[in-house]
């Protein structure tokens, strides 16, 4: 049957295998098929200014995992980590007739533009978060979406910059839910 898929993205300075150690087994568990590709410099391209060489290289990938992968096209999900999170998210937003779940571990802000489609969003945020604090970072985005009339959780845990096992089991879950609220 069609697996459930998550584009997946780093934060700054990090790569794919830290984005897999945060999911360790949880994808697994909860069947969602997980590409986690690298940021074509230190990190994603809009966060410097613009949408560029990062979004036509995550086109291609997707292509690729369309062309050889059983994806149920209506349970797509994009999301990441700290600077990945506010890539994901923006790019959610812009593609949201696409990506049906939106999800953000440790943003710090969305680049806004062209809005399409109306995607769920699940924001985490670790209140002693020191690199991207919660009140001005996770929180914010939250509520701006919320006011924006995005279905969006917010899930603040006790922790830092990070993505505990728990808020990771946590955000698949909600990704593999029929009606995630």
């Amino acid at each position: 049957s069609p697996l459930l898929f998550l584009l997946l993205l780093d934060g700054a300075g990090q790569n794919a295998e830290n984005m897999f150690w945060y999911l360790g087994s949880r994808a697994d568990h909860t069947k969602v098929a997980v590409l986690a590709p690298n940021s074509r410099e230190q990190t994603w391209d809009a966060i410097q200014g613009g949408f560029g060489p990062d979004v036509e290289f995550l086109n291609r990938a997707l292509a690729r995992v369309f062309d050889t992968v059983s994806i149920d096209p209506a349970r797509l999900a994009i999301g990441g980590f700290s600077d990945g999170a506010s890539y994901g998210i923006s790019l959610g937003l812009i593609n949201g007739d696409l990506f049906k779940r939106v999800i953000g571990f440790s943003p710090g802000f969305v680049v806004y533009r062209t809005p399409y489609g109306q995607p769920t969003v699940f924001i985490s945020h670790g209140t002693g978060d020191r690199i991207l604090p919660i009140n001005s970072c996770g929180l914010t985005v939250a509520m701006e979406l919320k006011r924006g009339g995005y279905q969006t959780k917010f899930r603040e845990f006790d922790g830092g910059h990070e993505i505990p096992e728990s808020i990771a089991r946590e955000g698949l879950s909600w990704i593999a839910a029929s009606n995630p609220t």
